[in-house]
């Protein structure tokens, strides 16, 4: 183990993954997708500044398997800007969003899908 690893002290699984999604804010609605996301918030770049604490509504759209097939699970949920950073030499930030108000069943759609990505990489891991 090296000097530069710590652990992760997030509560829930994060994990790097392009999900499509709408921030509906005060101002406009932004289009994007995200760098990261778990259960609890989504990481993403806007072109837009997000100021913190901004209250917004969240629609991700999901890729999901059904009956063996690809389908889309839309979730709407409420979220708050947490952190709005500055890309050096671009008009765009990146911005980290809690999910303050997600319903059970959609939090749950989520950490499974989170979960289904984690367990798919630690898979291919062990195959490599």
């Amino acid at each position: 183990m090296n000097g530069n690893s710590s652990k992760e002290q997030r509560r829930y699984p994060r994990v790097d993954n392009n999900i499509p999604l709408k921030i509906c804010g005060p101002k406009a609605d932004l289009v994007t997708e995200s760098k990261n996301i778990s259960c609890s918030g989504v990481y993403c770049r806007v072109n837009e500044f997000l100021e913190p604490m901004m209250k917004l509504q969240i629609i991700l759209l999901l890729p999901m398997k059904k009956a063996g097939r690809g389908a889309t699970k839309k979730i709407t949920c409420g979220g708050v800007v947490v952190r709005t950073e500055n890309i050096p030499g671009e008009d765009a930030f990146n911005t980290a969003i809690f999910f303050n108000d997600i319903h059970p069943r959609d939090s749950g759609i989520l950490a499974d899908f989170v979960d289904s990505i984690l367990a798919g990489r630690e898979t291919q891991a062990r195959q490599n």
